[in-house]
C-alpha cells in the first residue's frame, strides 16, 4: 500500500486505529493483508507500515488522537465537526491532537495539543450548525465511538432516572 493509497483507506473509513486491535479496522493489517501477530516493528513489511503511517500522521486532514480505547487512532475531516458537536460527550484526553517530534538527540516525543486549540474555525462553525442527533448518526456509523458520544461524561442515568457516578 502506498502513502497516498493509507490515506484514501483512513478517508473511505473516516476512523480507523494505526495497528491495535480494536472495534474499527487498523492500518497496518491493511498494509499487509493479514493479522500482524506482535508488535508491528518486527513484521518484514514494517518499512512499509512505517511510511505509511507516518504519510497519515503528516496529512493535514488528519486527527491523530487516541479516540478508541485509548489507542492511536485517525480521523479524517469529515467527521471532525461530529466530534466537535459531542466533545461533551467524549473524554477531552481523546479529543486531544498528537504530533510526533523528533529530539535533538534522537529521542521521539509526542506533543499533545488538547482539544480544541486543534480545531479550526470552520470546522467549529460547521459543528455549531450540526444537530445533534445527525453528529451522533455520523459517528454511531462507525463502531468504538458510538458507545462513548451517546452518553455524557461524568454521569449516566439509570432507568429510573437517577444518576449513576462514575460511569
Amino acid at each position: 500500500m502506498t502513502p497516498k493509497q493509507a490515506i484514501a483507506f483512513v478517508k473511505a473509513n473516516g476512523v480507523i486505529l494505526e495497528s491495535a486491535r480494536g472495534p474499527v479496522p487498523n492500518l497496518a493489517e491493511a498494509i499487509v493483508g493479514e493479522p500482524v501477530r506482535g508488535s508491528w516493528w518486527s513484521h518484514p513489511r514494517a518499512n512499509e507500515i512505517l511510511v505509511a503511517t507516518r504519510a497519515v500522521r503528516a496529512f493535514a486532514d488528519m486527527l491523530v488522537c487516541r479516540l478508541i480505547e485509548g489507542k492511536v487512532t485517525y480521523v479524517h475531516r469529515r467527521l471532525w465537526p461530529a466530534l466537535v458537536r459531542l466533545a461533551d460527550r467524549i473524554p477531552p484526553e481523546r479529543l486531544a491532537a498528537l504530533r510526533e517530534v523528533h529530539t535533538a538527540t534522537g529521542r521521539h516525543e509526542i506533543l499533545a495539543t488538547p482539544f480544541p486549540a486543534w480545531v479550526p474555525e470552520d470546522v467549529q462553525r460547521t459543528a455549531a450548525g450540526l444537530p445533534d442527533a445527525e453528529a451522533l448518526a455520523l459517528l454511531n456509523m462507525v463502531p468504538g465511538i458510538r458507545s462513548a458520544a451517546t452518553r455524557r461524561r461524568g454521569r449516566r442515568q439509570k432507568p429510573d432516572g437517577e444518576a449513576m457516578a462514575g460511569c
